[in-house]
């Protein structure tokens, strides 16, 4: 619930869901036929959906998390059956009313908030905001040090292989094929340094990525040698840069400093998945501090990552930052309230704006594919090449949108709310243009996801 009382939007509730399947499984579920004893209070939600077996699946939703609860076999979160509750609730006040929390309910919705709030108390060290040390300090280094010692070995292999390639010249990588850049990968999978693997594939694949790529390749093979010279220098960089070179080559990134408390407008969410893992990405702004954050959630194969955040609304909650140059990485914290509504898009500017925040970002971390910014007074307009950009109301300049932004629904979406006229738009400006990620147009209330 947004409040007391207060229901979210089905375009809120559809943006939960983990993907396209389950927001249509879940939309066949949200009429008051299959519910029964559907139920809301004190920011839960719960009712009983009829299935196959003789049992109807139980069902239960936290709203203040999001978290969800149902008795189903589904390993998706939500399931289709929280989907399809959440979206009659949306929907219908006569279809799910106030009523008194079931005892099946109430157990799990005491349990939960009981340990997410000693998750939270230990996430933030408790009252000193410090993290909890290890169980046993000395061989916690021992591994660390073997693990930097193996991706040390690892760094200097790959600087080898850049100062082989550009010897025999970029041409020589379209000739050698992908299968060489696969083998030095799997080495630095071997070294322990996951993101220089990432990055070796990522270079691979350039040659075949159309006219240019030789370019392209350069520009890779540079980004890549600066962090392993960054690796192999670490000690002699400032302390927050070093922290972002420790994450950027596969080092698991760590809290640092004191929970931050504000009032957090969820402004996106969205899924990427390698086929192994899928990586959930929430976008969050702070109403009070103005400051971004970006929280990550994960689940194998198969599986919804956990933690799921409703868009377009604002939590008044603690996030506590990681490490790093960017300072954008953080951890979901302590919530304080129930989920209210959003007033209207944060702190904007130009086209030009974006960029140049963009490249302010780049200063303090080199390899940072994107920045999030909200534009205002924008329009969305076809370029003579077949795509699409943002152009400034006034003319003055514009912004491309990536190539994947235009092959998605939400390009529809934001055209439509626009009509040809000005709307504030929040996305990632990048090296490869502009990912919108959610709008707003002033004649009509509330945020839209475009994800």
């Amino acid at each position: 619930m947004n409040g007391p009382g207060v229901r979210w939007t089905t375009e809120q509730v559809l943006a939960l869901a983990p993907d396209d399947a389950s927001r249509k499984a879940g939309g066949k579920l949200s009429t008051a036929g299959p519910w029964s004893e559907a139920g809301a209070a004190d920011g839960a939600v719960w009712g009983l959906c009829k299935g196959s077996g003789k049992k109807p699946y139980q069902t239960v939703v936290d709203t203040a998390g999001p978290a969800y609860k149902c008795s189903c076999p589904s390993r998706k979160f939500p399931c289709k059956h929280a989907l399809g509750l959440l979206l009659l609730w949306a929907a219908d006040e006569r279809g799910v009313t106030e009523s008194e929390v079931p005892e099946w309910a109430g157990e799990w919705l005491e349990g939960r908030r009981k340990r997410s709030e000693e998750k939270a108390a230990a996430r933030t060290g408790g009252d000193d905001g410090g993290a909890a040390a290890p169980a046993d300090p000395e061989a916690a280094r021992r591994r660390a040090d073997r693990r930097a010692a193996r991706i040390t070995a690892g760094a200097t292999e790959l600087e080898q292989r850049l100062t082989d390639l550009l010897r025999g010249g970029l041409a020589a990588a379209e000739q050698s094929g992908y299968g060489l850049w696969e083998e030095t990968a799997a080495r630095m999978v071997d070294a322990q340094a996951p993101g220089l693997a990432g990055r070796v594939r990522e270079l691979g694949a350039v040659p075949g990525s159309g006219a240019g790529w030789p370019v392209r390749l350069l520009e890779e093979s540079a980004l890549l040698h600066l962090l392993t010279s960054g690796w192999l220098g670490l000690d002699r960089l400032p302390g927050p840069l070093a922290a972002t070179v420790r994450t950027r080559v596969g080092l698991p990134s760590v809290t640092d400093g004191a929970p931050v408390r504000d009032h957090w407008l969820v402004l996106a969410q969205y899924d990427t998945s390698d086929g192994k893992l899928v990586t959930r990405r929430i976008r969050l702004y702070g109403r009070d501090s103005g400051r971004s954050a970006l929280l990550l959630s994960f689940g194998a194969a198969g599986r919804s990552p956990e933690l799921g955040l409703p868009v377009g609304l604002m939590i008044d909650a603690e996030v506590v930052p990681h490490a790093g140059s960017g300072a954008l990485r953080a951890d979901w914290g302590r919530q304080f309230g129930p989920p209210g509504p959003i007033e209207g898009p944060p702190p904007g500017g130009s086209t030009t704006d974006a960029v140049e925040a963009y490249g302010r970002a780049l200063r303090d971390d080199p390899w940072l594919d994107s920045w999030p910014v909200t534009l205002r007074e924008v329009v969305p307009v076809p370029d003579r090449d077949g795509g699409w950009q943002l152009a400034d109301a006034d003319g003055t300049s514009a912004l491309p949108l990536t190539s994947a932004a235009v092959a998605r629904p939400g390009l529809w979406k934001l055209a439509a709310l626009s009509g040809g006229g000005p709307v504030s738009v929040f996305g990632e400006c990048g090296h490869r243009g502009f990912q919108p990620l959610a709008a707003w147009a002033e004649d009509i209330p509330g945020t839209v996801p475009l994800t």
